[in-house]
């Protein structure tokens, strides 16, 4: 019997070979129409972006640096910064190490992209995904000399589209040493310094050709963030950031390991090119501030500013005489002192003991905690709440959720008025009075005065548990100098280009009147009292009106004077960049003693004025027989004139 053949029970998908092989022609134009559309939307973009692109001719011309020459308030020179202008220095002229630092640290494919690394953006991409933040970028040297060149730094599509298009012509217009160039000689360095000249004779006083190791490295790291990272600003984080690049060198293959240890070891020296020893602090806290009222501004520049060169003399002189005469015994290093006029202008500033050693500005960076004299605000806000100089207040011991804040003494004096309680500066009654008025009150006081730290709504916002630098401290106490009115706190009268265009001039400004009349006057009453009789005696000025309060933080770390005549305010602060306590020093000792010094001689030459919102009650001797005549200051009367 014939074997029944099988038959297969298996259905073959498509017999069809034509309709199997049909399908993969329209995809093969699905993707090709696709793709022709992408490179037609693409060009689209480049036509309609690069159409208002700028002007990219004479890139390789000379710089125009900006020379900016500073002048105290009577305009004599403070310093001069920058190069006013230099032909472009080639890259092939200056020391390899710095090629290769820049390269390490901010693009090491350079030599191997054409523009944009798709490489770096991919790796910075995942970077920030992981981090959740923005913790990389993966912009190339072209991206960001096109951005620096030509863009604003707006970061809006159009302006990312417009870097792309201009980036992409740079590299086929310039050659990569080129590009190395043009980016050397434009970039920011901070400081006032616009590329590798300025940054050289800024920082170092030297020739670009005659950078270090070491020097390169610390230039490098600043490019990332100028402000953050500049050498005389921030010289910890600057030399953090220079062993960063180091690193980076020797990761790279641009550095033996040997090579990196060795320019780690280096001593750093910084130019110093300012007309006192200490007036660098102000020069580079001006310098930082000075883009924002410039913007992309060339050429040579005269910056006019509120700073007067006498007082800053005498400032620097009584920091470091009292420094060294009676630091040292003191445990005390470090200082810092902060003057003001009468409508927020800077006159003084001294960032430390000796700019040389140190670029740190203790005046404008230093956050410490003020003590006693953060009690203005407090019992200003009590004032305003209805006390009286002469109201009665409790000293006696204070038990807060078991917290027992003491008095410097240790003693309680019972019932006493509060004008006794703020000059010996009793921290129980000051406690007591923001529980009484409400934390939340002496914050809303600070603020419109303007302090602009971290404030917590406590009770121990009484005993000046915050941090605050001497700069904002000192500005904040100018409206009860005043009169009420509140301040910006400035430097700049104005700015003109070497042919005398006008930039920007200073008509005046501010929030108007942030303190009523009343109050004021009676803080400022009890503020002289507490110069005259309580814990400031030592800065007590024999020939004119004079106010403050001390300050002292526990465990001595911290010392302050802050006060004010009719014609100047003025803050100092002693203590240890290390946070280390000092020997006993207090607020009433060396702070009010180096304010004393500094005022006594700020006011050499000035009739004495009426503190703002009091008048002067005088007797007037007259001598018929010899035709004179003469005044004697006696004391003080309310003056609300200006409406309560």
């Amino acid at each position: 019997m014939a074997r029944r053949r099988r038959r297969s029970r298996r259905r073959p998908i498509d017999q069809d070979p034509v309709r199997r092989q049909s399908v993969w022609p329209g995809v093969f134009r699905f993707f090709a129409v696709a793709f022709l559309w992408v490179i037609i939307g693409f060009a689209m973009l480049l036509l309609y972006y690069g159409s208002s692109l700028p002007d990219t001719s004479g890139l390789m011309a000379e710089t125009r640096g900006q020379g900016i020459t500073i002048l105290d308030v009577h305009g004599r020179v403070v310093a001069v910064r920058g190069a006013s202008a230099s032909p472009v220095v080639q890259v092939e002229e200056l020391p390899p190490h710095l090629a290769s630092a820049v390269l390490a640290i901010e693009d090491r494919r350079f030599y191997s992209h054409w523009g944009l690394d798709v490489v770096g953006l991919v790796r910075a991409s995942l970077a920030n995904i992981r981090a959740g933040a923005v913790v990389q970028g993966g912009s190339t040297i072209t991206q960001q000399l096109a951005k620096n060149l030509f863009l604003t730094p707006d970061r809006t599509f159009r302006r990312k589209m417009q870097e792309t298009i201009l980036a992409v012509w740079l590299e086929t217009r310039f050659s990569k040493n080129e590009i190395l160039t043009l980016y050397l000689n434009r970039v920011y360095f901070g400081g006032g310094a616009y590329g590798i000249e300025a940054a050289a004779n800024r920082y170092y006083d030297i020739d670009p050709r005659e950078l270090s190791l070491h020097q390169s490295a610390m230039l490098a790291g600043v490019l990332k963030a100028p402000s953050r990272y500049s050498p005389v600003a921030h010289p910890e984080a600057s030399e953090e950031r220079m062993n960063v690049v180091l690193g980076a060198m020797v990761d790279a293959g641009f550095l033996e390991p040997g090579a990196q240890a060795l320019s780690r070891s280096a001593p750093v020296a910084y130019a110093l090119s300012t007309a006192t020893n200490g007036s660098g602090h102000f020069v580079d806290w001006l310098m930082d501030r000075l883009p924002a009222y410039i913007g992309g501004t060339e050429g040579n520049l005269v910056v006019q500013t509120t700073l007067d060169l006498d007082l800053q003399f005498v400032a620097e002189e009584e920091m470091l005489e009292m420094l060294t005469d009676t630091g040292g015994a003191r445990d005390a290093s470090q200082g810092a002192l902060m003057a003001f006029d009468l409508e927020g202008g800077v006159v003084a500033m001294v960032g430390g003991r000796s700019y040389a050693d140190s670029q740190f500005n203790r005046a404008t960076q230093a956050r410490r905690q003020p003590g006693s004299a953060f009690k203005p605000f407090v019992y200003l806000a009590a004032l305003e709440a209805g006390y009286r100089p002469d109201s009665l207040v409790l000293d006696e011991p204070v038990n807060i959720n078991g917290w027992h804040p003491e008095n410097f003494s240790g003693d309680y004096d019972g019932y006493m008025t509060l004008e006794e309680a703020f000059a010996s500066s009793v921290n129980t009654v000051a406690v007591r009075l923001v529980q009484n008025i409400g934390a939340e009150n002496v914050v809303r006081n600070a603020r419109r005065m303007g302090v602009t730290a971290d404030l917590d709504a406590l009770p121990s916002l009484a005993l000046g548990a915050l941090e605050v630098s001497p700069f904002e401290l000192t500005a904040a106490y100018v409206p009860l100098a005043n009169g009420g009115a509140g301040i910006l706190p400035h430097a700049i009268l104005s700015i003109t280009t070497a042919n005398g265009e006008v930039l920007f001039e200073r008509s005046g400004s501010g929030p108007g009147r942030v303190l009523d009349p009343r109050p004021t006057a009676d803080m400022v009453s009890m503020m002289s009292n507490a110069i005259a009789n309580g814990t400031g005696r030592r800065a007590y000025l024999s020939d004119r009106p004079s106010a403050g309060k001390t300050g002292t933080s526990q465990g001595f770390r911290d010392a302050w004077f802050v006060g004010f005549t009719g014609d100047y305010v003025t803050g100092v602060w002693v203590g240890n960049d290390d946070n280390t306590p000092m020997s006993r020093v207090t607020g009433g000792s060396l702070p009010a003693q180096i304010w004393h010094g500094f005022m006594q001689e700020a006011h050499r030459d000035l009739p004495p004025s009426a503190l703002a919102g009091r008048l002067p009650i005088s007797t007037l001797t007259v001598d018929f027989e010899n035709g004179a005549a003469t005044e004697t200051l006696l004391g003080y009367e309310l003056d609300l004139s200006d409406g309560d």
